[in-house]
């Protein structure tokens, strides 16, 4: 595992399956709310954390992209607890085939984005 302060990433291969490997195609309402939840449960099995949400998702023309934010360390108060947020591969069949953290922060935090 990765140390506290670097980036932590994992990849494996993808399942082989018949067919193409899914593109954006038919990248619609239903496959968006399964590919949230898949990459949501999926990340929690590997890392043993309940993800808190997922703040981001994306089509890829392999699959989809996702960023998940998961409780790290629970503090109190609430707003000193550490998240981590953690983008997601999936390809097109909805299996995480990599995940990197990518940011920690405070609860508490707010993004200064201009």
């Amino acid at each position: 595992m990765a140390s506290e302060a670097g980036s932590e990433r994992r990849s494996g291969p993808a399942r082989a399956r018949g067919g193409s490997a899914g593109s954006r195609r038919g990248a619609g309402k239903g496959r968006a709310a399964g590919a949230m939840r898949a990459a949501a449960a999926q990340l929690e099995e590997l890392l043993g954390r309940p993800p808190e949400s997922v703040s981001a998702l994306h089509p890829t023309d392999d699959g989809w992209e996702a960023d998940v934010e998961v409780l790290e360390l629970e503090r109190i108060p609430e707003t000193t607890s550490v998240m981590g947020s953690y983008r997601v591969t999936l390809d097109g069949h909805g299996d995480l085939v990599s995940y990197e953290r990518t940011r920690r922060y405070t609860r508490g935090q707010i993004d200064r984005r201009g």
